[in-house]
C-alpha cells in the first residue's frame, strides 16, 4: 500500500478528467484521436487488472531479490548516500530501456507487451493499458541487487519509472524546448513509439530518458502524426484477446513447425519470424473475436 503508484492513482484519474475536458472545450488541433469510450474501458479495466498481477510478480520477484541480494550481492549500498536515488533511477530506467527493447523484438516478450500497443487512441487512459504478463522484468533487474541496490528500493524506483511514464501518453503536449527534448523521453518521443507507421516501429524504447535510444539507434524524432495501435488492428475489446491472444498464436505456430529449429524461431525470433529467415515487419495481432 506504500507503493507510490498508489498514491498516484488518484492524480491519474484528475489528469485523465482534465485531459477529457481539454479535449472537449480548449481550442486545440483537431487532428488528435481523444477519447472512445469503450476503448478508454478497455485500457483502464486492463489497469485494474494489472494490479492483481503486477503485485503478484512483486512479491515472488522480491524475496528472489533478497536472496541474491543477500547472498551474492558485491557490495551492500547505503540507501542513505545521497547519490543512491539518483542513481538507482538511472541505473533501473537502463535495464527498463533494454527489457522494453527486449519486449519489442522477442516474440515471446512481444506477446505480453503487445497488449499495451492495442489501442489505436493516444491518451492518458491508454497509459493505463498494461500488460498483465510481466515475466521477464526479473532478469532485466537482476544486476541491481547484484550491485549492491537493496530490493525493496528497486520498486520504488520502478514505481517513479511508472508514474513519470503516464504522462508521456498524450497529443495535448508539443514538443518541448529542445534540451528537455534531448535528455528526456516526452510525449512526442512517446507518440513515435506508439505509432505503426513503418519509419516509427521499434523506436524510442526509453522510460524517463531518450538518451539510450540516442545512443544505441534506436531513437526517431517525430516527424509527422503517427497511425496509433498495432499493424495489424486486433478489433477487439476483449480483455483475455488483448493480453493472450498472440501467445495463442505463438502457440499454434510452434505446433505446426517442422523442427525444432523453427519452434525456437516462433518463440525467440523477432516478431513476424519466418522459417525462410524472413520477418514480416510490423508488429503482429493480438487477434480477434
Amino acid at each position: 500500500m506504500k507503493n507510490p503508484v498508489t498514491y498516484a492513482v488518484p492524480f491519474f484519474l484528475l489528469s485523465i478528467a482534465i485531459e477529457v475536458a481539454a479535449l472537449r472545450w480548449l481550442d486545440h488541433d483537431d487532428n488528435v484521436t481523444g477519447y472512445a469510450f469503450k476503448d478508454a474501458r478497455t485500457s483502464i479495466s486492463m489497469g485494474v487488472g494489472s494490479i492483481v498481477f503486477l503485485t503478484t510478480f512483486k512479491v515472488i520477484t522480491f524475496f528472489g531479490f533478497v536472496f541474491v541480494f543477500a547472498h551474492a550481492a558485491l557490495f551492500e549500498l547505503s540507501t542513505s548516500a545521497w547519490w543512491y536515488w539518483p542513481t538507482l533511477i538511472i541505473a533501473l530506467d537502463f535495464c527498463y530501456y533494454w527489457h522494453h527493447r527486449f519486449s519489442h523484438r522477442v516474440r515471446i516478450g512481444w506477446a505480453g507487451h503487445q497488449a499495451h500497443h492495442s489501442s489505436e487512441y493516444m491518451n492518458f487512459g491508454t497509459a493505463l493499458r498494461q500488460k498483465w504478463n510481466p515475466w521477464f522484468e526479473f532478469f532485466f533487474w537482476l544486476p541491481l541487487p547484484l550491485l549492491g541496490f537493496a530490493p525493496w528500493t528497486l520498486f520504488a524506483a520502478f514505481a517513479a519509472n511508472l508514474i513519470y511514464q503516464f504522462f508521456v501518453h498524450t497529443e495535448m503536449v508539443g514538443k518541448l524546448p529542445r534540451p528537455i527534448e534531448w535528455v528526456f523521453n516526452t510525449p512526442s518521443h512517446h507518440r513515435v513509439h506508439h505509432g505503426s507507421d513503418p519509419e516509427y516501429l521499434d523506436k524510442n524504447y526509453g522510460g524517463i530518458l531518450i538518451v539510450w535510444d540516442r545512443l544505441f539507434g534506436t531513437f526517431q524524432p517525430e516527424l509527422h502524426r503517427p497511425r496509433y495501435g498495432l499493424t495489424h488492428p486486433v478489433e477487439t475489446h476483449n480483455l483475455l484477446t488483448l493480453q493472450y491472444g498472440d501467445y495463442r498464436k505463438m502457440a499454434a505456430d510452434v505446433r505446426a513447425a517442422a523442427t525444432w529449429r523453427e519452434k525456437l524461431g516462433y518463440v525467440l525470433g523477432p516478431p513476424g519470424w519466418r522459417p525462410d529467415g524472413s520477418v514480416e515487419r510490423g508488429r503482429a495481432e493480438a487477434g480477434t473475436s
